[in-house]
């Protein structure tokens, strides 16, 4: 008779960790990120009897099994922040706290005074490194992104699209910079047309180089100057020692560009000369024209770009941070790294959202967005917590009832023992 109120405790003391694990989903369904738990309940064997209709075996009630995390999708909501991320499908944010990584699907992260993207707590998320051409490499570190540069680029290749006016007339005197015989270059005469483009050194800085358009005395051909600011002095003119000469056919089609391609001297402090391929269109849709019409450029870009600093980050499904620079240039600065495991209900809770890698879970099988089982990575969203409520409140009238029914299993046996203390009597 005293096994009964054994029994009945452990039954009392497993619904009440079911509660308490109720109690603790409950607490969290605000809490983004958080996967609930369930308790499961085994049955406790005490003893075998023997009796005329064989072996009979006793119960001596229940214990807790285990207390899982299930990890069931949880419903997205849509933030601002472009640096708040969910995992809309399998996997887990990495994030690291000096030599140890922890797992996480909580995706609140910001940026520190390093420049890291940290979640709250000031964990640092892992992911694969770019290097300073915007290519991903296969090496996971801290993802950082405020220091992050764009680095300036020279000008290699200028190139032009235009319609020279057919009916212009030669000039009858030569080119020159000198244009009333002084000795200073600082006007430019004997010209038909003329259009600017700005180019840059090896460290990002801005020269404006003026190609000078000069119809000659042979048949459809025009020469062009290339022109730029001395160096020394900025109120002179220096030409480029290469001259170019275009020439086009009867039907004002460009048909061959001849002589060397310009070089410049931008200062002593910078890469010089600068050689600058300019690109007419040759043999292309956009090749510049000779037609009977006013001088036009109808297409003018250069490859060159000064430095720049990060102005903003976006973050694509498959995870890849690409950063928006001030110069106008666009790089790849790093991709956030997944993880996924065998078994991830066998996952140690750490609290603060975050789970750690144990020996049950096996190891985390690291890779990238949509890629290996790994779902994708929602920017500007947060996953919040699969609490079902209404569930939990049918668990809680449960395993209330189910402590409920335990106790008075130790009520009434209290009352038999007392039975039998008055039969002494």
């Amino acid at each position: 008779m005293l096994t009964s109120l054994y029994t009945a405790i452990s039954g009392m003391d497993a619904n009440a960790t079911s509660l308490s694990v109720i109690g603790d989903n409950i607490a969290n369904m605000n809490t983004v990120g958080f996967k609930s738990s369930t308790v499961s309940f085994d049955d406790v064997l005490s003893q075998s009897l023997s009796g005329a209709s064989g072996q009979s075996q006793v119960g001596r009630g229940v214990e807790v099994q285990s207390v899982s995390p299930t990890f069931t999708q949880g419903s997205f909501q849509t933030t601002s922040s472009g640096l708040d991320l969910a995992v809309d499908g399998d996997g887990f944010f990495m994030v690291d706290q000096g030599s140890s990584t922890f797992y996480t699907r909580a995706g609140q992260f910001s940026l520190d005074q390093n420049g890291n993207i940290v979640n709250p707590d000031g964990l640092v998320l892992q992911g694969y490194q770019a290097d300073a051409a915007g290519n991903i490499t296969g090496t996971i570190g801290d993802l950082q992104i405020a220091s992050s540069q764009s680095p300036a680029n020279q000008s290699t290749v200028a190139t032009i699209s235009m319609n020279l006016d057919s009916t212009a007339a030669a000039p009858a005197a030569a080119f020159t910079l000198d244009g009333n015989g002084d000795g200073v270059n600082n006007d430019p005469v004997n010209f038909n047309s003329s259009t600017t483009v700005t180019v840059y050194d090896s460290q990002g800085g801005e020269h404006s180089v003026t190609a000078y358009f000069v119809k000659t005395a042979v048949a459809n051909t025009w020469d062009v100057h290339y022109v730029q600011q001395d160096p020394a002095n900025s109120s002179l003119l220096q030409e480029s020692a290469a001259t170019q000469t275009l020439t086009f056919d009867q039907n004002g089609l460009l048909t061959g560009v001849a002589g060397a391609a310009p070089s410049f001297d931008f200062g002593a402090s910078v890469a010089t000369p600068q050689t600058v391929t300019f690109d007419y269109g040759l043999g292309t849709n956009d090749a510049s024209t000779q037609f009977a019409s006013s001088f036009s450029v109808q297409k003018l870009s250069q490859d060159g770009y000064s430095a720049g600093s990060l102005q903003t980050v976006s973050i694509s499904d498959s995870g890849v941070i690409t950063g928006v620079f001030t110069n106008g240039q666009t790089r790849s600065i790093g991709q956030v790294a997944l993880s996924r495991f065998i078994a991830p209900t066998q996952l140690t809770k750490m609290g603060n959202n975050l789970y750690a890698q144990s020996s049950d879970s096996g190891q985390a099988i690291v890779g990238t967005a949509n890629n290996s089982g790994l779902g994708k990575v929602l920017s500007n969203s947060l996953e919040l917590s699969n609490v079902d409520l209404a569930t939990e409140f049918v668990k809680m009238i449960s395993a209330q009832r189910g402590f409920q029914a335990n106790s008075r299993i130790i009520t009434t046996t209290d009352q038999l023992l007392q039975e039998v203390v008055n039969m002494k009597q």
